[in-house]
């Protein structure tokens, strides 16, 4: 008997068009081995909805086609489930699948479905909200905020809304509980992640692994504005962790405290959320479809 994938396609995801990706799929996956029912995401919600169309019904697995808030809906809708993820770039970041080594070309990262290769990862939540790669407040919040308002995607639009909240960003005081341990900081950036990097090359957590049971607290400290580009390249060289102003820690249960309400990213998505933060990992909760490589690259 075939097995049944639910393929949701984002045909809006990134910069590009993927009105033609149904015609791929039907070209690349095995239909010897895999029965294909495509849906299409018109509105806000629908990752969601057919993920958990997918759950409900059976489906061996569920493919999302799109960036990393279409692979946001789609996982958090069969996370502790039985249904496999399989994820199909086209996002302008594509965190989760740079990560996991999923390739970023689309005909490719379909051919990883037909190995059928299902690995069991650690997926993340935020006041019980899941997410995949990371989820943040601070600087990068109001980033993406700003970024989800501009009128065009890509990684020149993000740096471009990088440099301009730059210029008049203040930073907020957090009181921070690590698996029972209490520290205080003043922060630019606190980047909760599963996974090693926003996105786009840039390694937030360059040694967060999805398979460990464990969150990785990236804590950047205020800065001098001389000392701006050599933060920012620290993320792209993969060393972030070797800066002065940042430190890393690992814990299994984070609580944050902050003084008001405001902005956080969750997958790269803004989202308005309360003073007190709880952030859990659970691991391996999350079925997916593998390239085998697994993470940075090692052979499994």
């Amino acid at each position: 008997m075939k097995k049944q994938l639910l393929v949701i396609v984002n045909p809006k995801s990134g910069t590009g068009n993927q009105e033609d990706l149904p015609h791929l799929i039907d070209e690349v996956i095995d239909e010897s081995r895999f029965s294909v029912d495509v849906r299409m995401v018109q509105a806000e919600g629908d990752a969601y909805r057919f993920g958990r169309e997918a759950v409900e019904k059976g489906y061996y697995g569920l493919v999302a086609v799109g960036g990393d808030g279409t692979v946001n809906g789609a996982a958090a809708a069969v996370v502790d489930s039985e249904v496999a993820l399989a994820v199909v770039p086209c996002g302008s970041g594509n965190g989760l699948a740079r990560h996991l080594n999923i390739p970023m070309n689309a005909r490719k990262a379909l051919e990883v479905i037909n190995h059928d290769r299902v690995d069991a990862f650690d997926y993340c939540t935020v006041n019980e909200r899941p997410f995949m790669c990371t989820c943040g407040m601070g600087f990068d919040a109001q980033v993406a905020y700003d970024f989800s308002q501009a009128g065009k995607r890509g990684f020149i639009t993000y740096l471009q809304k990088t440099f301009s909240v730059y210029a008049t960003y203040q930073c907020d005081d957090y009181v921070i509980h690590l698996d029972g341990k209490h520290i205080d900081e003043k922060a630019f950036v606190i980047a909760l992640c599963n996974a090693a990097q926003y996105g786009n090359n840039s390694f937030i957590a360059p040694h967060a692994s999805m398979q460990d049971g464990m969150i990785d607290m990236t804590v950047i400290s205020p800065f001098k504005f001389y000392d701006a580009p050599f933060v920012g390249l620290s993320l792209f060289f993969k060393n972030i962790d070797k800066n002065r102003h940042v430190a890393i820690y690992r814990a299994k249960e984070i609580i944050i405290e902050r003084k008001h309400h405001g902005p956080m990213h969750i997958d790269g998505d803004p989202v308005e959320m309360p003073n007190r933060l709880v952030i859990r990992c659970h691991q391996r909760g999350i079925r997916m479809f593998s390239p085998g490589l697994g993470e940075n690259n090692v052979p499994q």
